[in-house]
């Protein structure tokens, strides 16, 4: 699999990851806003660009692309799913 590809398709099932993270602080803490979701999910992003930055430096063609390849796919997915989980979170608990 091509470096970018992976790195694609690592980001969009990482948004996943993202919002089941985001909604365990919502449990956590019932105060939690969507500020603070946001902050978590771009944190987390930029801790993955610098270790695909340090894993895959050398094998593209423009490093530049490392930080944009998948940044639409990460925040969508994370977006949708975090309104997912959060939705049958609240069905389920009833809270």
């Amino acid at each position: 699999m091509k470096p970018l590809t992976l790195i694609y398709w690592s980001r969009a099932c990482l948004g996943i990851g993202v919002a089941l993270l985001c909604l365990w602080f919502n449990t956590l803490s019932p105060g939690f806003s969507l500020f603070s979701n946001v902050s978590v999910a771009l944190l987390v992003y930029i801790v993955v660009y610098y270790i695909y930055k340090w894993r895959f430096f050398a094998l593209v063609e423009k490093p530049s692309k490392i930080f944009t390849q998948g940044i639409g796919a990460y925040f969508l997915t994370w977006i949708v799913a975090l309104g997912l989980f959060y939705t049958l979170w609240r069905a389920f608990t009833g809270s």
